[in-house]
């Protein structure tokens, strides 16, 4: 699932033009302030991981919010999830700080917004008719729309990529639109070539 290469080798066949242009666009202006990043590609529902220096370290496929959409519900991160209807379980776009965490078992996490509750991890089935792990093995994007608003990962690609790097300190999260235009989460990189 992981597909690690250096960082001479980016862009990977499958990026797409919005996430290089993100790319371009964070390191040329350095907007990752010299912290670890990753781009989440929600349309093409993938992540790409990125040293502190900007080095393209590894690719997988995520699954993420079942609903389209960019924005979270207000106070989303306050309710429990019996309380959360399904066009509410959206993965928000923007540009996030993170911050490593725990969830309520215990299970070390990547914060991308802590208030509304929306977090990196490892993919873990909530139950097996979610098939889950099938998920992320499905070629097609469509397939991948399952969570709450979290992004899952393989797990042994979060354990390469995620946890060593996301994992131990602040980082930066940039999430791709999947509703709204590029230009309006991304205004200054959307002018980037």
């Amino acid at each position: 699932m992981a597909t690690p290469l250096p960082a001479q080798h980016w862009p990977p066949a499958d990026a797409s033009t919005n996430a290089q242009r993100l790319v371009r666009w964070a390191t040329d202006t350095v907007d990752h302030q010299n912290m670890p990043f990753a781009v989440i590609d929600k349309p093409a529902a993938r992540i790409h991981v990125f040293s502190a220096q900007g080095h393209w370290l590894g690719s997988a496929p995520v699954l993420l919010g079942a609903a389209l959409g960019d924005r979270s519900a207000p106070d989303i991160g306050t309710r429990p999830l019996s309380q959360i209807r399904p066009d509410e379980r959206t993965t928000p776009a923007g540009r996030f700080v993170t911050e490593p965490g725990h969830n309520l078992r215990g299970d070390d996490i990547v914060w991308i917004d802590y208030d509304s509750a929306v977090s990196l991890h490892r993919v873990r089935s909530v139950s097996a008719a979610e098939r889950r792990p099938q998920r992320l093995a499905s070629p097609g994007a469509r397939d991948k729309r399952i969570s709450y608003g979290c992004v899952n990962a393989p797990e042994a690609f979060y354990n390469q990529f995620i946890a060593p790097v996301l994992g131990r300190g602040p980082g930066v999260v940039y999430v791709l639109p999947d509703t709204e235009p590029f230009a309006s989460i991304f205004i200054a990189a959307s002018a980037y070539q």
